[in-house]
Formats: structure tokens, C-alpha cells, sequence
């Protein structure tokens, strides 16, 4: 299959678009960005675009200029995933992709967890954040709502509300026990780089 599966015939246009639609409109905009293909600005237009679509028909010029890439060329989208640090310091950054639903495991370690070039599998993401004597840190896209419905034990949970764009929305759920989560946006105010 290919992201050229947006073949407009008479009654394509006005056809409602799917969630699984945009998010493969939003994998071929994502791609086109890492390639160069697309500015940033371009992408976070099209992609703004892409996510208030409606009908099929408002989809296709969003990838109409971009070449025919096939369905292999695009990040496949991971539901569950697991990134844990034990005794340990794990950093995640750059390019990879997300999944919906990420378990994020720190116990007597440091867990960095870089989101702001990460290829978002959708709206909607869901970050379990359990830390146990650790300090874990994610840092978000600007554009990103974060709802904090985590807890904590003898510990500290600093994260921000954040943008009153109409970015991804990142859900942080999860316990922290004698340790520190903080969810940033920016490089200023953590040692990433």
C-alpha cells in the first residue's frame, strides 16, 4: 500500500477522513521533514491542516507535491512500548517513533526521554511515568497539552500545562516514589544536549 491511497474519483472528496487517515498523512508530512523536504513551517501547517481535516478531499493536496513514497518508506506507528533504566542512565533523542502508549521505567537510574523530534504516532499520546529513587525528564514539542494525572510519594513532579496551540496532546500518568519528573518544553532548563 502507499500514501497515494488518497485517489480522488467523484465521491472520494467528500468521503469523512478516519483517524487512521491523518495519521498516515501525518507519517508522509513527518518523513518529508526529515528529509528536507518540508521546512518546519510547512509542516506544522500541513499538519494543523491535516489533524482538522474532515473529508478525504482536504487531505490530498497535503501530500499531493511530495513524492510517491510507499508504505515501508513510513514510520510504522508502535502501540506499547517500553523504555526503562535500571541502575542506569538512559537518554532517548533525536528521530525515533513514539507510540501511543510508552511505559517509562526508572529505578536508582536517570531516564531522559527527548519527544520534540519524535515522530508521534497520532493526537493523542500516553506517557506511564513510574520512577523509584530516580530522576526522569521529557522534555515536549512546544505546541504540545500536557494533562498530569500522575502521583507521587516523597517525591517531585514538575510539569507544565503548556500551549494553548492545537498541538499533540500528551497525557502523563504514572507514580513517582522518592524521585523527580519533570516535563519541560525547550533546552534551557535540562542537560540534554
Amino acid at each position: 500500500m502507499d500514501v497515494h491511497w488518497l485517489t480522488v474519483t467523484t465521491d472520494a472528496p467528500v468521503l469523512r477522513a478516519s483517524d487512521a487517515d491523518r495519521d498516515r498523512v501525518a507519517a508522509v508530512l513527518s518523513e518529508a521533514l526529515a528529509t528536507g523536504r518540508l521546512t518546519s513551517v510547512e509542516h506544522a501547517d500541513r499538519l494543523d491542516a491535516a489533524y482538522t481535516a474532515k473529508t478525504v478531499g482536504e487531505l490530498v493536496p497535503l501530500t499531493q507535491d511530495l513524492p510517491h513514497v510507499t508504505s515501508s518508506h513510513v514510520p510504522s506507528v508502535v502501540e506499547r512500548q517500553t523504555i526503562d533504566s535500571k541502575f542506569s542512565k538512559v537518554i532517548r533523542k533525536g528521530r525515533w517513533v513514539a507510540s501511543r502508549h510508552t511505559r517509562l521505567s526508572a529505578t536508582f537510574g536517570a531516564l531522559i526521554v527527548d519527544l520534540s523530534d519524535a515522530v508521534l504516532p497520532g493526537r493523542e499520546i500516553t506517557l506511564e511515568a513510574d520512577a523509584r529513587f530516580s530522576k526522569m525528564i521529557v522534555r515536549v514539542p512546544d505546541n504540545a497539552r500536557v494533562i498530569d494525572e500522575g502521583a507521587s510519594m516523597f517525591g517531585k513532579r514538575n510539569v507544565s500545562g503548556g500551549s494553548e496551540d492545537d498541538g499533540p496532546l500528551i497525557r502523563i500518568v504514572g507514580r513517582s516514589m522518592f524521585s523527580k519528573v519533570i516535563v519541560s518544553r525547550g533546552v534551557s532548563d535540562w542537560n540534554l544536549r
